[in-house]
């Protein structure tokens, strides 16, 4: 693996405009809760020369290069080997009591999606494995080897919106007995042969909701996101901003409840003055769920499930 940046950040310009107001004063500390490749938090400090940045990911990989592409801006980048709902505990660790903006770019990486041996790419043939902290934590291999098939039906549908969900795992029950799942082409093959001919003609590649899926499971996506959200808001100095970019609607869902909940008052019905306790904590920037233009869409084709969301802080949480 080289240094040499092999994708591009989505959504960057707007990610930055969104986040501008809160980086402009010096001392002002941006967390990017997913480092990757480093393109954004590149950007965030060209463009905010006063500011600093922590970033974390729990994938070493990824710190080993985005390491390398940020060394040129020293001190001022501080990365971390953590998930994202660890970020009060890195914040904490490093003497920082709140942060003036924070940037989520979810889902799995471009370098995760092009190192074949990492498992998360229906496209190619490579190791069922789809952790993204390789050091911890079961493979989906394991996931599809041993799970109950009740379990697997309910991984499939939930995580995957998979209709045929029940089609699938019997099919991966019945062969797992005869041979062990180990690589991705086997499991691709079996869906493309469980699903009816008209589900394999529309949605793009079959077998995309499965593996999305099992790779949600694998790395405890959703139950990481939220705790990850809320946390990342309470870490919000006033006045600062936080920006996520979403790629599946469970994603975006779970996002888009937090704000909404950060920006409704919470004071009971009726009262003719709503007392400062009860005042959102949230001003919502995006009108429901901002996406990338045709333009950027045409330029990289990952963009293109893409959602942002936004939110200022406009009030400390009540005493």
């Amino acid at each position: 693996m080289t240094t040499e940046p092999r994708h591009v950040p989505v959504m960057l310009r707007r990610c930055l405009e969104m986040l501008a107001p809160a980086l402009a004063a010096p001392g002002s500390v941006v967390v990017d809760a997913t480092l990757g490749l480093g393109g954004h938090s590149e950007a965030l400090l060209t463009s905010f020369p006063s500011a600093r940045l922590v970033a974390v990911d729990r994938d070493p990989a990824a710190l080993e290069l985005a390491g390398k592409r940020l060394a040129p801006f020293g001190d001022r980048a501080t990365l971390v080997h953590a998930v994202y709902d660890e970020i009060p505990d890195v914040l904490a660790r490093l003497g920082i009591p709140k942060v003036q903006g924070v940037l989520f770019d979810l889902g799995v990486s471009s370098m995760q999606l092009d190192e074949a041996g990492r498992g998360f790419a229906y496209a190619q043939d490579a190791p069922l494995d789809m952790r993204m902290d390789q050091s911890t934590g079961i493979s989906a291999a394991e996931v599809l080897n041993t799970y109950p098939a009740g379990e697997l039906v309910r991984i499939l549908r939930t995580y995957g919106e998979e209709k045929f969900a029940r089609k699938i795992v019997e099919a991966v029950v019945r062969e797992r007995q005869k041979e062990p799942f180990t690589t991705s082409a086997r499991l691709v093959e079996l869906i493309r042969a469980a699903l009816p001919q008209a589900a394999k003609r529309t949605g793009g590649n079959p077998a995309k909701r499965t593996f999305q899926a099992l790779r949600i499971e694998v790395n405890g996506e959703l139950a990481v996101l939220e705790r990850a959200i809320p946390a990342a808001v309470g870490a919000l100095a006033v006045g600062g901003r936080i920006a996520v970019l979403s790629y599946h609607s469970l994603e975006d869902r779970l996002v888009k409840q937090v704000f909404a909940a950060g920006a409704a008052s919470t004071a009971p019905p009726g009262l003719p003055v709503v007392p400062e306790q009860y005042q959102p904590r949230l001003k919502l920037l995006t009108r429901g769920a901002e996406l990338p233009t045709a333009e950027e869409v045409a330029e990289n084709r990952r963009a293109a499930p893409a959602r942002l969301r936004g939110a200022e802080r406009i009030r400390e949480d009540p005493a």
